[in-house]
């Protein structure tokens, strides 16, 4: 079942759109019984706060080329120089634009629609594949960063996180690296090399957050599918792995993707329409015990 977004706009403008709001309504009522909801989050849900896709039109890979495979081998091997290069902003002028796009970025309806379906019960995990934080700042609290977050910085060896203004070492610089030994921050807890929490190319998974995403995707019946076309693994299998299992996937996107064949609901319209109006419905069925 499929509702469009040129339906959304009709029913924005009070005209008759009886058949999509059926879909409408019957994706809310599976949504609303499911036992355990997983919401798969992917870039497109934060295309509309104004922070471009790494692929596609645009995106920050297609104009600068995807960054290397081996990118994570090379900070391992010379992390100092990692940092000098990450800290310099004018090392790689469209990479800055993007870092300066995620600052200015605030949420959308969309992040405040999954936060809504969080806090009413429905909604029992995300798995997010985006680093921006605007996951959190609309509210939600229950997420897997399975790629990071880029506010936050992370030892490779223990996987302890910090903030990036909480971090004990205090504000990383270019001054303040010369002064550090090393000239890279370190662990306070275990001495390890300390980055930026956003996973790199070639760089595993943090062990307890690949955990968590799979413990949720085995529990989970009904996936929600949102603003990526899930093609990269591990995150691609879990929708996968829940059709498997006899649970539904709830795709929305504004284009077709890989997924939509095994998607059993799709809302097709911009993420900060379809998930207001899919969790107003459900609010409005548990609300109603509909």
């Amino acid at each position: 079942m499929t509702i469009s977004d040129n339906c959304l706009k009709k029913m924005s403008n009070n005209r008759d759109c009886r058949s999509d709001e059926n879909v409408l309504t019957v994706t809310a009522k599976a949504v609303a019984r499911a036992e355990h909801v997983v919401a798969l989050v992917g870039a497109g849900l934060s295309v509309e706060s104004g922070i471009p896709t790494f692929r596609g039109p645009g995106g920050l890979w297609t104009k600068l080329g995807e960054p290397a495979m081996n990118g994570y081998d090379d900070f391992v091997g010379n992390p100092a120089e990692w940092w000098r290069k990450n800290l310099d902003q004018q090392s790689e002028p469209e990479r800055t634009k993007f870092r300066e796009a995620i600052d200015n970025a605030e949420p959308n309806p969309g992040h405040f629609a999954l936060a809504q379906l969080e806090a009413i019960g429905v909604l029992k995990h995300q798995i997010n594949q985006n680093v921006d934080n605007l996951h959190f700042r609309a509210g939600s609290s229950s997420v897997s960063e399975i790629h990071g977050n880029r506010t936050k910085l992370r030892c490779i060896n223990c996987e302890t996180r910090w903030h990036r203004n909480s971090f004990p070492g205090g504000d990383i610089t270019l001054s303040s690296l010369e002064d550090i030994l090393g000239k890279y921050p370190a662990c306070p807890n275990c001495g390890g090399p300390v980055k930026s929490d956003t996973v790199m190319f070639g760089e595993p998974i943090p062990k307890g957050v690949l955990a968590e995403c799979f413990q949720h995707a085995s529990q989970s019946d009904c996936m929600l599918v949102i603003g990526t076309s899930a093609t990269v693994y591990p995150a691609a299998g879990f929708p996968e792995k829940v059709k498997a299992s006899g649970g539904f996937v709830v795709e929305a996107n504004p284009n077709e993707t890989s997924l939509s064949k095994i998607a059993t609901h799709i809302l097709r319209g911009p993420t900060g329409v379809t998930l207001p109006a899919l969790v107003s419905k459900v609010a409005e069925i548990i609300g109603g015990s509909g």
